[in-house]
């Protein structure tokens, strides 16, 4: 009698050159060995993906987004179909499938695909004949039987969905970063490794920079029960466990301090004040594909007066919002559209905050006394988001990360980047 199943899912770095990803193969065979049935996920080798969009651009300004998908799946494949022939010789057996192979169903939208539905017969089938099955991550086949990926950090999400699937015990994500910190180690030399963190804590750590785990394979996981287990590729110790809030032992007033650099903000002056105008500009950006984060609206203080309203976008989709807005100035009557590529944002989470007071006044106080301006706040019941200019990001973390007291005494020290693999 087998022990269950494991989905096993390796980030770009480690599969970055043949010795890795032979490291790989083996540590997929030695699960394999102790009696479990195995379900890799495999993300494109290292800047694989990069040097795809640049060929992309290269022949094309604005490259088609279904040839896009049908270009970038190709990362993934050829992860899966080496990686099949290192267990070979290892003496295992091995079969690689595509996203769409393993039954992985998406929606029609190009390059940021949502899965609908997985399925799982053929991976099934195989598990049943003893083969070890290797799924290429971060894509999938569309209702329209096109090819689709999932945009960046996608593959997570394509192990979650297996693992959900198939009712694995756990999904172990394997990155080049022994689990989720305290802060960016790169930034913060002292960070603590976590030995668990609740779902809650980790949507927000991945919405707010953290690039552990893909925001979407966090909701994915809480939504279906599916244990996450973040750890190493290049080590053999315990990560950081993703469990349920009721798992965790305690909560901590301060979790995390989270940062992301990619952030740009867009302003659109002498915005009409009548019902209806925020909801037609969300609207037009949602239609877009574009992510919309925090939003300020000043409300004018006179009735009939504009009023200007501010909201961040990945700096990757500042071009794509731009020109979706454009079209509502003459429509809505706005003045200007104004944006600031070179914003970052800095977070504090965590699950003790909701039963203790004054966690913002500290957050405010302490970027005050750093001389760091606040552009714009965001709160959640376990989160106070913070949009500063992007080069006092570094300062900000530092400071939070110190006021806060999270390093403690089992500091762990990384040389590795805190980022793990982009998909």
């Amino acid at each position: 009698m087998g022990k269950g199943t494991v989905v096993m899912k390796f980030g770009g770095t480690s599969v970055a050159d043949a010795e890795r990803l032979k490291r790989a193969a083996a540590r997929i065979v030695r699960k394999r060995e102790e009696g479990y049935d195995v379900v890799a996920v495999l993300s494109a080798r290292g800047k694989e993906t990069d040097r795809l969009i640049a060929d992309a651009f290269e022949v094309s300004e604005t490259p088609d987004p279904r040839e896009m998908d049908m270009l970038l799946s190709t990362g993934e494949r050829i992860s899966c179909a080496l990686c099949a022939m290192a267990i070979h010789d290892l003496g295992q057996e091995a079969v690689s499938l595509t996203g769409s192979q393993a039954g992985i169903v998406t929606d029609t939208s190009h390059t940021k695909a949502r899965i609908l539905d997985v399925r799982a017969d053929r991976i099934f089938e195989a598990l049943g004949q003893g083969e070890i099955v290797l799924v290429a991550g971060f894509q999938g086949v569309s209702t329209d039987r096109d090819v689709t990926t999932l945009g960046r950090g996608g593959s997570d999400t394509t192990a979650v969905a297996l693992a959900a699937a198939l009712g694995a015990d756990v999904c172990e994500i394997y990155t080049d970063v022994p689990g989720v910190f305290s802060a960016d180690p790169r930034i913060v030399p002292d960070a603590r490794k976590l030995d668990s963190v609740s779902f809650e804590e980790m949507l927000e750590m991945s919405a707010s920079g953290a690039g552990v785990l893909q925001l979407r394979s966090v909701e994915y996981a809480r939504n279906h029960g599916v244990r996450i287990h973040c750890r190493s590729s290049f080590d053999e110790s315990t990560g950081t466990i993703v469990v349920s809030e009721q798992e965790t032992m305690e909560n901590p007033l301060i979790t995390a301090v989270t940062h992301s650099t990619g952030e740009s903000r867009v302003t659109l002056q002498g915005v009409p004040d009548t019902p209806g105008a925020a909801g037609r500009i969300a609207t037009v950006l949602a239609e877009a594909n574009v992510n919309v984060d925090m939003i300020i609206q000043n409300e004018p203080v006179t009735e009939g007066q504009r009023a200007d309203m501010s909201f961040t976008v990945p700096r990757d989709d500042l071009r794509t919002a731009r020109e979706a807005l454009e079209p509502l100035c003459d429509e809505l009557g706005i003045a200007a559209i104004v944006s600031d590529e070179a914003m970052g944002k800095v977070s504090v989470i965590g699950a003790g905050m909701k039963t203790h007071p004054g966690v913002a006044a500290k957050v405010f106080t302490v970027l005050g006394e750093e001389g760091i301006n606040i552009e714009m706040i965001a709160t959640s019941p376990i989160k106070i988001s913070c949009v500063v200019a992007a080069d006092r990001v570094p300062d900000a973390v530092r400071a939070l990360h110190s006021a806060f007291e999270l390093s403690g005494e089992d500091t762990i020290r990384v040389e590795e980047p805190f980022g793990g693999s982009a998909a």
